[in-house]
C-alpha cells in the first residue's frame, strides 16, 4: 500500500483532497470504511484527544490496522489536534500516520519552539509520520454553536504560513481561511453556509509549497469546498456533520423498535445516517457526480 505522503502527493497532482473524518465508536469507524469502499477512494480517519480517550489509541490503531491489511484498502489514521508531546508520541508509538501537533493557542515563537521540538522527537520514532502544525484560530469544538467567527482577524496570512513552515519542517499546515470548527443551528438546518476566502489559500499555498488542511469543513458550502481544493487544499476535516448523522440515525433506530435492546439491531440506521454523509463528502472531494 502507498505511503500517506504518496497519496497525498497523488491527489495533489489530481487536484482532488483526502477526506479526513473523525470517530469516536467503532460505529463511525464502520460508517466512514464502507463509504470510502463503495466510492473506491483513500480516506483518513481521524480522532482527536478526547475521542482516543475514550476509544482507546492503541485499540483504535488496531482497528484501523487490521482494516487496512483484511481489505488491503488505503485507510490511514491521524491524530487530531494534539496539544501534548506525550499525548503525540502515544499516537506515534501506536502506529498512527500523522499527527495534528496543535498549539495555535500559543505565542508563534512558542509555537514554532516546540513544534520543531516535537517534530524530531516523532520521526525519531518514525521517520515517515507526517506531522501537521496550525497558525491562526479556527476555534474549538466540533459542535452545535451559539455563533461562530470568520472575520478577516483572525486569518493567516502567507508571511506568517511561510515564517512558520520554513522555522518548524512541518510536512502539513493548516491555516485560517474563514474556516471554523463546529456548526450553528442555522448550518444544522441547512439555511446558512460557511464561506471560505479562496484566495487566502492560493496565497498561503503559493508561499509554503506543502501540502494543506481545511480543519472544520462541516457546514461549508460545496462550491467553496470544491474551490479551495483548487487552490490547494490536500485534505478536509469532516465531523460535526458526521455527529449530527449519528444522533439522527441512532434515534431513528430507537424510534423504530421502543423495546429493542440488541444494539446491532438499533446501530445499523446510525451507520448508514453517518456513511450516507461520508459518501457525499467524499464524492464531492474528488469530483466524482
Amino acid at each position: 500500500m502507498k505511503t500517506f505522503r504518496e497519496i497525498l502527493q497523488k491527489a495533489e497532482a489530481d487536484r482532488v483532497a483526502i477526506g479526513h473524518f473523525n470517530v469516536s465508536d467503532f460505529t463511525l469507524v464502520k460508517a466512514v470504511f464502507s463509504a470510502a469502499q463503495e466510492v473506491k477512494v483513500p480516506v483518513i480517519i481521524g480522532a482527536s484527544e478526547g475521542e482516543r480517550k475514550f476509544f482507546g489509541t492503541r485499540q483504535l490503531a488496531a482497528v484501523v490496522k487490521s482494516l487496512r491489511e483484511e481489505f488491503d484498502w488505503p485507510i490511514y489514521l491521524n491524530a487530531d489536534h494534539t496539544h501534548s508531546l506525550e499525548s503525540a508520541l502515544e499516537a506515534a508509538k501506536a502506529g498512527f500516520d500523522s499527527v495534528v501537533f496543535d498549539l495555535s493557542a500559543l505565542p508563534v515563537e512558542e509555537n514554532i519552539r516546540r513544534t520543531r521540538k516535537a517534530i524530531e522527537e516523532l520521526k525519531s520514532i518514525n521517520p515517515a509520520i507526517l506531522i501537521e502544525g496550525e497558525i491562526g484560530d479556527i476555534g474549538t469544538g466540533s459542535e452545535i454553536h451559539k455563533q461562530i467567527n470568520t472575520h478577516d482577524p483572525i486569518l493567516t496570512t502567507p508571511a506568517e504560513a511561510r515564517q512558520f513552515v520554513e522555522a518548524t519542517g512541518i510536512d502539513v499546515l493548516a491555516p485560517a481561511v474563514g474556516n471554523a470548527h463546529g456548526m450553528v443551528q442555522s448550518m444544522v438546518e441547512g439555511e446558512t453556509k460557511k464561506h471560505l476566502r479562496i484566495d487566502r489559500i492560493r496565497e498561503i499555498k503559493a508561499a509554503t509549497e506543502v501540502f494543506l488542511t481545511l480543519h472544520g469543513g462541516s457546514g461549508t458550502a460545496d462550491a467553496d469546498l470544491k474551490q479551495s481544493i483548487d487552490a490547494g487544499i490536500n485534505i478536509v476535516h469532516i465531523n460535526t456533520e458526521l455527529r449530527i448523522a449519528w444522533r439522527r440515525g441512532l434515534e431513528e433506530g430507537l424510534a423504530k423498535e421502543k423495546s429493542e435492546v440488541v444494539p446491532y439491531k438499533i446501530l445499523p440506521v446510525a451507520v448508514s445516517s453517518v456513511q450516507e454523509v461520508v459518501r457525499s463528502r467524499l464524492k464531492l472531494f474528488n469530483k466524482m457526480p
